[in-house]
């Protein structure tokens, strides 16, 4: 089982045809948030997945985990509280790309509690987003990622800084740095890694065994300690950007797990996590990357996060 930790919420995103418009465009709400995003994308590629957050009883929750019912991931570490859900307002630009303003003050996801276990059989855990930047589901949350890479969980990381909620940008850039002996795998787009500060070989050297950089049109790039591995963009009509970066982390883990029952590398046994992710070759990573890359294609080519699902990828 792979497990997502982090938020969800709604995405008010502006309504497709509605250019122009300005500030008063009609607004859509949509199922979000990165880690929410992730966990969908997983259910519809066919992981095994669950979702680990607390998620509001108000009728935004309630579609919330609908959602991801639909998509077959589980629910059972979802906690719930009667705070409303987090709302997150978009603003599209030029070549699709979104910008956000939140409305978080007092939400639900903000209340995580470290869940006392997670069910047996959990091979990789994934964080980010706003789930470690707003207190005090943070800590919550650093705890989770703590615990588990301590024994033994392969854990990716995923920034995806919005620095809107971010009060002290030095004091979240330290923390980062500390999460980083706890992550077996760091992906970021090239905006964050300029907002952060630093280079693969720097984080390389701090823990991670891997560090993906999404570059948008450009493609994925992936570092380790002995490889540097590209692959391009697929072409696609973009209708926004929304959801790509998560897919990406959808496709690299389920791609992951995929390997692992072929192989027994991987994400085979919690001990060997680290070990079988070692074991990848260049060509082994490349296929992995141009599958992430066709997965975020599709996502780019729908409004809102609308991950594909695994007939969509089929060769």
């Amino acid at each position: 089982m792979i497990v997502v930790a982090g938020e969800s919420l709604i995405d008010l995103v502006p309504e497709p045809g509605a250019e122009g418009a300005g500030p008063l465009a009609p607004l859509v709400p949509r199922r979000g948030g990165g880690p929410y995003n992730t966990a969908v994308a997983l259910g519809r590629l066919g992981a095994d997945v669950a979702f680990c957050s607390r998620i509001s009883t108000d009728a935004f929750g309630e579609t919330l985990l609908e959602g991801l019912r639909a998509a077959g991931v589980a629910t059972g570490l979802v906690q719930r509280g009667p705070e409303p859900t987090t709302l997150a307002v978009a603003s599209l630009g030029a070549d699709g790309s979104a910008r956000y303003g939140f409305y978080a003050q007092g939400t639900a996801d903000r209340l995580f509690a470290l869940p006392e276990r997670l069910p047996e059989g959990v091979r990789a855990v994934s964080f980010g987003t706003c789930s470690l930047a707003l207190e005090p589901g943070a800590s919550a949350y650093e705890a989770l990622l703590r615990r588990e890479a301590g024994r033994g969980v392969l854990t990716l990381l995923d920034p995806n800084v919005r620095p809107g909620l971010i009060p002290d940008a030095e004091a979240y850039r330290a923390r980062f740095a500390g999460w980083l002996p706890y992550v077996s795998v760091l992906k970021l787009s090239e905006e964050d890694a300029r907002w952060l500060g630093g280079s693969p070989e720097e984080w390389l050297a701090k823990g991670p065994s891997a560090v993906v950089l999404t570059r948008g049109a450009s493609g994925l790039s992936l570092h380790t300690r002995d490889l540097d591995v590209s692959v391009p963009a697929v072409p696609v009509a973009v209708a926004d950007t929304i959801g790509a970066g998560d897919t990406v982390n959808a496709a690299l883990l389920h791609g992951l797990a995929g390997r692992a029952r072929d192989t027994e590398g991987a994400l085979d046994a919690r001990s060997c996590a680290l070990d079988g992710l070692a074991a990848l070759d260049a060509d082994g990573w490349r296929d992995l990357l141009a599958f992430a890359s066709r997965a975020a294609a599709v996502t780019c080519s729908r409004p809102g996060a609308e991950p594909p699902y695994a007939a969509e990828l089929a060769p």
